[in-house]
C-alpha cells in the first residue's frame, strides 16, 4: 500500500468509502469489510453524518473499537440534505453541534479529517475556517477538508485563510472518474496544483458502472446498485456510456487487466489524487481495489485512455 500526505496526515492511496454501512450492510457486514481493509493496509475511512442517518458513523466506530490508533477517520458535516430549514453548515455553532454528535456516534474523542460536505454560501469562509482552527487547537479534529467546492469557492476560502492567518483546507473531495472529468476543465485541478490541495475523488467507479458488471446489450445484474436505483440510475448509465465502457474493457484486457483495475489506477496514477475512496460490501472487493492500485499507468497509457473516453 502506498501512503500520501493529506495535510499532516498520511493516508492510504486506496481508501474505503463507508456509505454502505448502515444501508446495504449491517454491523456484522461492516466489521468484515473494515477488518479486510485494515488487513490490506487501508487506513483512510470516509464516512459522514448523513450516511445511513448516522448509522455509518456508529457502525464504523464499533468496527474500529480497540484499534482507533490504526485508522484515519474522515467524516463530513453540513450536507444540504441533512440541514434543518434555516441552518447553515458553515455556522460555527452548527459545526460544534454536529461534530459532538458525530464523535458520540463514532465513540471517539477526535476525528482525523473533518470535512464540510457542501459549500455554505451564506456564512463567510473566515468564520467557518476560524471555528475549525479552534477545534483543531482543542484536539477534537486533526485536519480539515471540503467537498463539492468550485474553483471560485476554493479561491475564496484561500483568500479568507490568508487574510485571517488561518489554515486552508488541505483537501477537496469532488466527483471524478474516467467518465466524469469536470475537475480537469472547471478549474478545480488548476487550483489544487497551484495551492497544493490534495484531491479526493468520490464516485470513482461511477456507482459500479466502471466495475465491468454492466455491459452493452445485457440486462442489468439483479440486485446491483444501478439496477435497484431504477430511474435514478439514468444519470450514470446509458448506451452511450456503455459503448465507452466496452472500449475501456477491451483496452484493459489487452494489457491483462480488468476495467476495475483501470478505473482505480486512473486515480492512483494521478499526481493530484491523495486517496481514492471506493465503497465495498464484501472483503473480496477490498482485495480487488487494493490490487488495482498497483497498476501504474504511464503518460502514454493515460493519453490512449483519454482518446477512448473522448469518443
Amino acid at each position: 500500500m502506498q501512503y500520501r500526505s493529506l495535510g499532516q496526515l498520511q493516508v492510504s492511496v486506496v481508501g474505503l468509502g463507508c456509505n454502505n454501512f448502515g444501508m446495504r450492510l449491517d454491523i456484522e457486514g461492516t466489521k468484515r469489510v473494515v477488518d479486510a481493509a485494515i488487513d490490506a493496509g487501508i487506513n483512510y475511512f470516509d464516512t459522514a453524518e448523513s450516511y445511513g442517518n448516522g448509522l455509518s458513523e456508529e457502525y464504523l466506530g464499533k468496527a474500529i473499537k480497540g484499534r482507533r490508533d490504526q485508522v484515519i477517520v474522515a467524516s463530513k458535516w453540513g450536507h444540504t440534505a441533512s440541514l434543518e430549514e434555516g441552518e447553515r453548515g458553515g455556522d460555527p455553532a452548527r459545526i460544534r453541534a454536529r461534530l459532538d454528535a458525530s464523535l458520540a456516534r463514532l465513540g471517539t474523542d477526535y476525528i482525523d479529517h473533518y470535512q464540510l460536505h457542501r459549500p455554505d454560501p451564506d456564512t463567510p469562509a473566515a468564520e467557518t475556517l476560524g471555528c475549525l482552527s479552534e477545534l483543531r487547537a482543542e484536539g477534537k479534529i486533526r485536519e480539515i477538508g471540503c467537498t463539492h467546492f468550485s474553483e471560485a469557492e476554493l479561491l475564496d476560502s484561500q483568500a479568507a485563510a490568508t487574510s485571517q492567518g488561518l489554515a486552508m483546507y488541505p483537501s477537496v473531495q469532488n466527483y471524478y472518474s474516467l467518465l466524469t472529468r469536470d475537475p480537469e476543465t472547471d478549474g478545480v485541478f488548476d487550483v489544487c496544483e497551484e495551492l497544493g490541495i490534495g484531491f479526493v475523488p468520490y464516485f470513482p467507479l461511477e456507482s459500479g458502472l466502471l466495475t465491468g458488471k454492466y455491459r452493452l446489450g445485457q440486462e442489468r445484474p439483479e440486485g446491483a446498485r444501478l439496477t435497484n436505483w431504477g430511474e435514478r440510475a439514468d444519470s450514470f448509465i446509458d448506451d452511450d456510456k456503455l459503448v465507452i465502457v466496452e472500449e475501456l474493457v477491451q483496452w484493459a484486457e489487452a494489457r491483462d487487466h480488468s476495467l476495475l483495475d483501470l478505473a482505480l489506477s486512473w486515480h492512483t496514477s494521478h499526481p493530484l489524487v491523495t486517496s481514492v475512496i471506493a465503497g465495498a460490501t464484501k472483503p473480496e472487493q477490498i482485495e480487488a481495489n487494493v490490487a488495482a492500485s498497483t497498476w501504474a499507468l504511464t503518460t502514454q497509457d493515460r493519453a490512449e485512455v483519454d482518446a477512448l473516453t473522448a469518443g
